[in-house]
């Protein structure tokens, strides 16, 4: 028979279990988009192989980049959409949505200058490949902080502005925008470059950085942000499977690693199945402000 510690680990490992999943993203409700969605003001990105059916190198690259950056772009107009209309009783749980989103920007920026970038140089042969997009990143960098710096300089929750986060978004928004699709057609076009058939080693550059490059930003925040920020929808529904993982292991990322910010991801623009619902501000009726007489 088993020993009473052995009982009682076991016993707290199915209560653990039971209380995560009650959390769990996948019991939301969702309902199907209706009204003002994610794809505004930033246009998502059309991926580089559904636009050309090519299939080298880095063409594949640009495009498992293009999930990644639409993944933001998402997230992006999630937050622009639905900042001026969130609840007192919601601040605390957005403001936790958006410190995840420029986490997930800056951990992005972070490993492509750090890792990625050099490593496409080295497999090319040259120092100069990612000059543009190395001027993009600065100047969208400077209004990313302030973002940053308001969301973690305010006194308490309730004194969350969904007007002022608004109007610091837009001061960083067209460069923004800007260097997220850009940076796609850099990559894609480095398939014309001499040697560019030769560089094999890229493709395994790319698979090492796609594996890690969001899981190493936070296993119970960035990681279910990005997920329950892709459209398996998109493009005909042409990357229902993406990223390549099984499903049992997606689902535990989304529900079981997602049930530690569960409150946040109701604001995310996808459910946890991966299809696009109404963003939550939008759904809701509107409630006067905190101390406002009704």
């Amino acid at each position: 028979m088993p020993s009473s510690t052995t009982a009682l680990f076991f016993a707290l490992q199915i209560l653990t279990t039971a209380f995560l999943l009650s959390r769990a993203p996948s019991k939301m409700n969702t309902s199907p988009q209706s009204k003002q969605w994610a794809d505004s003001p930033c246009p998502l990105i059309r991926t580089p192989q559904f636009k050309s059916k090519k299939i080298d190198i880095f063409t594949v690259g640009a495009t498992h980049m293009s999930h990644i950056h639409n993944a933001i772009l998402r997230g992006y107009n999630s937050i622009y959409h639905q900042a001026p209309l969130i609840s007192h009783e919601d601040k605390n749980d957005f403001i936790g949505y958006c410190l995840t989103w420029s986490k997930f920007v800056q951990s992005h920026h972070d490993s492509e200058e750090g890792q990625l970038f050099p490593a496409i140089e080295d497999a090319l042969g040259r120092n100069d490949l990612f000059e543009e997009a190395h001027r993009e990143h600065e100047a969208f960098l400077p209004g990313l902080e302030r973002f940053g710096e308001y969301l973690g300089t305010l006194g308490e929750p309730y004194d969350f502005d969904g007007g002022e986060l608004v109007r610091i978004m837009e001061t960083f928004q067209q460069s923004f925008c800007h260097h997220f699709h850009h940076e796609i057609e850099i990559i894609a076009a480095f398939a014309d470059l001499p040697g560019a058939s030769k560089a094999e080693n890229a493709a395994a550059v790319f698979k090492a950085w796609g594996k890690k490059t969001v899981s190493q930003a936070g296993t119970t925040d960035v990681v279910p942000f990005f997920l329950l920020n892709h459209d398996v929808t998109f493009e005909e529904g042409m990357w229902a499977s993406w990223p390549p993982m099984p499903a049992p292991v997606r689902w535990g990322l989304v529900n079981l690693a997602g049930a530690w910010h569960w409150a946040w991801w109701k604001f995310a623009s996808c459910d946890a199945s991966g299809h696009p619902r109404d963003l939550w501000a939008l759904t809701q009726p509107k409630r006067p402000e905190r101390g406002a007489r009704s």
